[in-house]
This record gives structure tokens, sequence and C-alpha cells, in this order.
């Protein structure tokens, strides 16, 4: 786990709303139908990125991001890429942040 890489990736807001978004599928991505076998798949890259109301360039950048910190995973079928929260990392890193802070 890198800290510094989580922080950086954490500083923008999209990505922090990308994360929350991901840690409530059902709540955010209802109507969009989140997974196709189960709420452990995670939610589709496009659906994430019409619900960020941005190019799917910038989105694509975003989710890259979140992945290379070890945020989210990403799971491919096919053609399509689903994402998910990371709860391994995301718990070492908020236990790393109050040992240190």
């Amino acid at each position: 786990m890198d800290i510094n890489l989580i922080s950086k990736a954490l500083a923008h807001p999209l990505r922090r709303q990308i994360l929350l978004w991901l840690k409530y599928p059902e709540q955010y991505f209802s109507q969009l139908n989140v997974c196709t076998e189960s709420n452990s798949v995670g939610v589709c890259a496009g659906h994430i990125e019409k619900k960020g109301h941005v190019a799917q360039s910038t989105m694509s950048k975003h989710l890259a991001i979140l992945q290379n910190s070890g945020l989210v995973e990403v799971r491919k079928y096919g053609q399509w890429s689903y994402f998910s929260r990371n709860e391994v990392i995301i718990e070492q890193y908020i236990n790393d942040l109050k040992d240190t802070l």
C-alpha cells in the first residue's frame, strides 16, 4: 500500500464521489442494473461514466488512478469492466492514518 499514492487519488472530489457510489451501488445505480452476477462483481465503467457526467476519456483516467492506487478493483467480462471498492486497502489506509496522525 502506497499511502502517498492513495492520498493523491483521494485529492480529487470526483474520485471520492466514485468511491461513495461504489460503497452503496444499490442506492446510486439501482436503475442501471448494477451487475450481471452479484453485487461482488461491481459497477460497469459505462454506468459510472453516466453518473459522473464526464467524458469517457476523463472517467477512464479517474478510474485508472483509483485502480493504480489500489482503492478499486476491476473485473473484466468480455469488453466490459466492472469496478468495486477494495475494502482491505481502504481499511489499511484508514488505520495507517489513525496510527500516524
